[in-house]
């Protein structure tokens, strides 16, 4: 609930912020990073001593070959530089971090490929000239596009519904100390009215059509990225759709084709 001080000025929402009774927000206190800017780590779990996946010159590598793929928004491919990935995936698997694949991180759930990460945080910026406003995340999953996001835009609310990945994500994000990212536990299908409306939305799950609450809670002006299911059969194969809502109505694109865990409701 917004909040006023006695000469009637808005305030800032208090967190935790709540989407129920067992919803929980961090907000942790330093400042949010700029696009490039690499954070001081001040905590070692997770980290694979030894493999050089500290080193830059394995993040600017999955660059150079993100731009092969034809990805060209030098924002989006500058935060892919600064984000460690091998942070984000299971011991197990961080030599595989920087390659152009998804990883499972649990929960029957993935981290998907940087490739389909930057490309769809490239159409999120498309036409857009520096940092985007508020933007919605739906199913923070490990917390690794929470975190690019927190470099492109002002402030992020990130929603998860499981609540083991949703506490993974907590505890992968807290040596970033990114004060504008915030971690909602709850059911994303609703969307999250209190931080409407919008600049973008993304989506990292694909049902087979996009929620109408997150459309109404996107700007006019705003723009959201989702998958959706290219037929009807539950076997249908999915596309990226992304839908523009300007003054004279709502716009929807087809993209390519890509393959998401599907979009669920409710907590668990």
């Amino acid at each position: 609930m917004t909040q006023r001080n006695l000469t009637g000025v808005k305030l800032r929402p208090g967190f935790p912020a709540r989407l129920d009774a067992r919803t929980t927000s961090v907000t942790p206190a330093r400042p949010a990073l700029s696009p490039g800017q690499v954070p001081a780590c001040r905590h070692t779990e997770n980290v694979a001593h030894g493999v050089g996946l500290d080193s830059s010159a394995v993040r600017q590598s999955m660059v150079a070959k993100l731009a092969q793929q034809g990805m060209a928004d030098a924002t989006v491919l500058q935060a892919m530089g600064s984000i460690e990935r091998h942070r984000f995936v299971d011991t197990a698997l961080v030599n595989q971090a920087y390659e152009d694949t998804s990883l499972p991180i649990g929960l029957g759930q993935t981290i998907s490929k940087p490739g389909v990460v930057c490309r769809m945080l490239e159409l999120l910026r498309q036409g857009s000239n520096g940092r985007l406003g508020r933007v919605l995340e739906i199913g923070t999953g490990c917390g690794y596009q929470a975190a690019l996001l927190s470099l492109l835009c002002q402030e992020v609310y990130s929603i998860e519904r499981l609540r083991g990945l949703h506490e993974k994500a907590r505890d992968n994000l807290r040596y970033l100390r990114l004060a504008n990212v915030h971690l909602l536990f709850g059911d994303g299908m609703p969307g999250y009215a209190k931080g409407a409306p919008y600049a973008g939305i993304i989506a990292a799950a694909g049902g087979e059509a996009v929620p109408q609450a997150w459309i109404d809670q996107l700007a006019v002006g705003g723009r959201l990225v989702a998958p959706v299911s290219a037929g009807s059969s539950s076997a249908a194969k999915q596309v990226l759709l992304v839908i523009d809502k300007t003054p004279q109505g709502v716009r929807q694109s087809v993209m390519e084709g890509v393959f998401f865990v599907p979009l669920k409701s409710g907590i668990a």
